[in-house]
């Protein structure tokens, strides 16, 4: 059975994006390297196998209803920064910015 794309296809994009062969992915995840190849594909992927895919690239599946996801498409484009929030100079800190904690001076306590 071949499955919708979207979700297999943003975890071929991860996998990529990190540089990692089928073979390095599938070593983290503990599964086999057909096993990854086949998913990529969208052959009868399951769930758990999703779900350890994921976590070996560092990400949580989660379900967004679909008119929310234009916009939280734009919100990760953005780099964390508020929908329809502008770019540029002026704009304000993006969300990820604020959640920075500066490192403290040598030699002083946090």
């Amino acid at each position: 059975m071949i499955v919708n794309m979207g979700i297999l296809d943003d975890l071929e994009a991860a996998r990529k994006a990190s540089s990692l062969t089928q073979a390095e992915l599938a070593e983290r995840a503990g599964v086999n390297r057909m096993t990854v190849g086949r998913l990529e594909a969208g052959l009868d992927p399951r769930l758990s196998t999703l779900q350890e895919l994921a976590r070996a690239l560092g990400l949580e599946l989660m379900l967004v209803p679909r008119e929310l996801r234009p916009a939280i498409d734009d919100f990760v484009r953005a780099g964390g920064r508020l929908v329809a929030q502008p770019a540029g100079v002026g704009a304000p800190q993006s969300v990820v910015d604020l959640l920075v904690v500066p490192a403290p001076a040598p030699g002083k306590p946090r």
